[in-house]
């Protein structure tokens, strides 16, 4: 063997960069190494002796942790499976117990940019008799006060869904304000929450709703558990009927590694704050490099109050599916949309719903920060994603929109 084969050794490849936190989180490291001490906890909760105590001590101690955290008493958090979960009881368990008292109201207000879980389920309503009515939006991604106060019904609107931080775009929705019109005509209020988890600072009291969605996964801990909100009076039927678990809310036996994993994440929501600091600042400079470097790229929602962990960009030229694999291939994984509609041919109806039209909403992608993002992650990123950019637009023969850039909002966007 010559000495330059000796001297050889190929060179180490590259770590993925993992840049699609709004579809899952990583388990955190030390939610990791807790997992076996947990895992010692492994009798029945539900059970009275001493295999049972334990486990049962897990889950009321994340009881109270996710209680601290989202502003809430502790008999107010349900434990469920997740947010997908969490939705379907809020919707089906609210309207179960009222119809079972008596109530006759039929009128149900939301918005085309929920998440599927709840577009679906109100889906169903209609067949049901029920009058599901969507307030639109614009390019900002907001949902107006006003849109939703004139399209309010005192004496039949009877519940209302709007999702505090949309998945796609990041944008956080005026939840508060559309709870206390809502709350003032009668009717019940439900936000999907999942996306604000570990990303703003939650008061769920102070918010005004009744209930609330959340998802252990979205913040770094294991899937398998999530959290609703219900507020103390408030309507609820169990979705899941069974050993009467979660004060009879929520029948079957409670995963408690999972809600443990959560329960953990919650006790440190000292944190979010700073990391949310911290995410905004590689969010903005990553925005900018896209803006100056790709000619006639775009962020959706620029100027509106978002979260600092989500970026929507529409890169005119490729195809969102095409762009997504390259890139994965390339080493980075990132999204183009809700990851519950992955493998969909269809574009965003978020994004449609937006007033984007199909050829835009296609060649969108979603790039979604954590806590553990460099800003050498989004460096490297930033020149994979040129590459690929250039790549595809030469394939199809792609010329440029403009030969200028129209003028950009500011990009000092903060919470």
């Amino acid at each position: 063997m010559s000495k330059l084969t000796q001297s050889f050794k190929p060179a180490a490849p590259r770590a993925r960069v993992y840049l699609d936190h709004n579809a899952t989180t990583p388990p955190d490291s030390h939610v990791l190494e807790k997992l076996s001490t947990w895992a010692n906890d492994w009798g029945n909760p539900s059970s009275i002796h001493q295999a049972g105590r334990g486990p049962k001590t897990r889950i009321r101690e994340s009881r109270d942790a996710v209680a601290k955290m989202i502003g809430t008493s502790a008999l107010e958090v349900v434990f469920t499976t997740g947010g997908s979960e969490s939705n379907n009881t809020a919707v089906r368990g609210a309207l179960a117990a009222l119809r079972r008292k008596g109530d006759q109201r039929r009128h149900i207000l939301s918005s085309a940019l929920e998440h599927p879980s709840l577009r679906r389920v109100f889906d169903s309503l209609v067949h049901e008799g029920y009058e599901v009515e969507l307030v639109p939006v614009d390019r900002s991604g907001i949902v107006k006060v006003s849109d939703v106060e004139a399209r309010l019904r005192p004496g039949e609107t009877v519940f209302c869904s709007f999702m505090l931080v949309n998945n796609e775009t990041g944008v956080i929705q005026p939840v508060k304000e559309i709870a206390r019109l809502a709350k003032a005509a009668g009717a019940y209020v439900h936000t999907d929450a999942v996306q604000a988890l570990g990303r703003i600072d939650l008061n769920l009291h102070d918010l005004g709703v009744d209930y609330a969605s959340l998802a252990g996964h979205k913040f770094y801990g294991l899937r398998g558990a999530g959290v609703l909100f219900s507020r103390r009076g408030a309507p609820l039927d169990p979705l899941i009927h069974g050993g009467g678990q979660e004060r009879n809310r929520r029948g079957g036996t409670e995963n408690t590694l999972a809600i443990a994993s959560m329960g953990y994440m919650c006790s440190r929501a000292g944190e979010v704050s700073d990391r949310a600091a911290k995410m905004k600042e590689l969010r903005d400079l990553f925005e900018a490099r896209v803006l100056r470097e790709i000619q006639d790229s775009s962020v959706n929602c620029l100027a509106s109050p978002r979260v600092a962990s989500t970026s929507s960009l529409l890169l005119p030229g490729t195809d969102g599916e095409t762009l997504l694999m390259s890139l994965d291939m390339e080493g980075f994984s990132v999204s183009t949309g809700a990851a519950c509609s992955a493998g969909s041919p269809e574009p965003s109806p978020v994004l449609l719903a937006m007033g984007l039209s199909r050829g835009e909403a296609q060649c969108s992608l979603r790039v979604g920060l954590g806590w553990s993002t460099t800003r050498e992650d989004i460096e490297v990123f930033i020149e994979a994603l040129k590459k690929v950019v250039a790549r595809l637009r030469s394939l199809r023969e792609w010329q440029p929109i403009a030969t200028e850039r129209p003028h950009e909002p500011s990009m000092k966007v903060s919470l």
